[in-house]
């Protein structure tokens, strides 16, 4: 495959991108543009992106939203207890089909990677074994990481850690815990430590759904870090949402900082998702529901954006779109400076990409495995601007999604005068 006419981010040169044998084998600059033969593709000036990481969503929860009733209240608590509701009508067809669903979704969508959280409170373990299932049939045509999700609890769910053991013997990729939603503090402490024991025992990945909460007493966090600072698992460990971040004091900020900084942790922030759940408990002025991003991207702590939820008990809407989450993310979290929008992509792409350990075998480098998306403008700018279509996706040097672009208005169209 051989892609003539394409941008690269942070790059002004249009570029020749040779793909053979699955693997990028030439990246040249061109002098000008040139005319595509019949055996090429021309990118007509549009970015040539890595491809977008979706780093957190449920998929075994996707597209349950009213099933059997809808979160009237709009929280987090009570869309845990909708889907308690619906867990019962699970089974292995039933989530294998909305599963599909929401992966073509997130394909069409420009996404190559996943990471999946399944709920492990439940004792059939079906929503675990049925995404492990799909992994591994679905390799050649996208990556997925499985994270066994203790929802109701690692430690207060009874039997919860033997779920967990069992989940990672089925073949989880990630280790999962709520902290937060653990009976007590010390209990919440004590999950922790058990989820880095654990890591360290069947050498897995952790994502921890950490501090999703307004309170600012809810300080999981720092125990997480420090665990995965002393026992030097850093970049293997990710903190999901720590939205109780947008209620710490700056003082104490000061010092989590230092030590976040230096255990190495992974952050992803789900701004949809935050936004509409959190802040609940106020009148006004209201919280903005989202953990620190700007503060935490300023101090080179690795940060990306997810979507979360699609269609769900906690969300009820969500197409796949990452391009969507980014906009909201900016937006809510005030980086709205024109460096901020000239690297944004990293939020959905390399950022996402670190935090999935993948980075090794993500980006378009030469010897690098021929993964690519094209989008609808010349620069991370233009593409957020315009919420630019994902017009080619390429897996492998294999087209796996192509659309075409959409036209604009013709110049003659109306008269702008002179």
């Amino acid at each position: 495959m051989e892609i003539v006419n394409a941008r690269l981010r942070k790059k002004s040169a249009l570029h020749t991108l040779v793909i053979e044998q699955g693997h990028f084998t030439s990246i040249t600059e061109q002098s000008a543009d040139v005319a595509a033969n019949a055996e090429q593709i021309d990118a007509a000036g549009q970015l040539a992106c890595a491809p977008f990481v979706e780093p957190h969503i449920h998929l075994d929860a996707a597209l349950t939203a009213g099933e059997p009733h809808w979160n009237q209240s709009g929280t987090l608590f009570e869309g845990i207890e909708r889907w308690g509701e619906r867990k019962p009508l699970l089974n292995e067809a039933d989530i294998r089909r909305r599963a599909l669903q929401t992966i073509e979704l997130l394909v069409q969508n420009g996404v190559q990677y996943i990471r999946t959280h399944a709920d492990v409170s439940d004792p059939s373990l079906v929503g675990l074994r049925t995404l492990c299932a799909l992994r591994d049939e679905l390799a050649d045509k996208i990556e997925i990481q499985v994270v066994a999700f203790p929802q109701e609890g690692l430690l207060s769910f009874p039997g919860g850690l033997a779920l967990m053991e069992e989940a990672l013997q089925v073949g989880a990729d990630v280790i999962g815990g709520i902290p937060h939603f653990e009976y007590t503090r010390e209990l919440g402490e004590a999950s922790m430590k058990k989820v880095i024991e654990l890591a360290l025992e069947y050498d897995r990945l952790v994502d921890v759904h950490c501090d999703e909460i307004d309170d600012p007493n809810s300080r999981f966090l720092e125990v997480l870090a420090a665990e995965a600072l002393f026992k030097q698992l850093g970049n293997r460990v990710t903190a999901s949402h720590t939205t109780a971040m947008g209620s710490y004091d700056n003082a104490y900020c000061s010092k989590l900082f230092r030590l976040l900084k230096k255990s190495g942790i992974n952050f992803v922030s789900c701004p949809t998702e935050s936004i509409h759940l959190q802040g609940r408990f106020d009148s006004y002025p209201k919280r903005r529901g989202l953990t620190r991003v700007k503060e935490l991207n300023a101090a080179d702590i690795n940060v990306c954006f997810g979507q979360d939820s699609i269609f769900d008990p906690w969300y009820s809407l969500g197409n796949g779109k990452l391009l969507r989450s980014l906009d909201f993310g900016l937006h809510i979290c005030q980086m709205m400076g024109y460096a901020d929008f000239s690297s944004a992509l990293d939020f959905i792409s390399d950022n996402s990409a670190k935090t999935l350990n993948v980075e090794h075998r993500y980006g378009i480098e030469l010897g690098k495995p021929g993964h690519f998306i094209l989008l609808d403008g010349e620069d991370d700018y233009a593409v957020i601007r315009q919420q630019g279509e994902v017009l080619l996706s390429v897996r492998y040097g294999e087209i796996i999604m192509q659309r075409e672009k959409a036209k604009r208005l013709t110049d003659n169209w109306i008269d702008v005068g002179d």
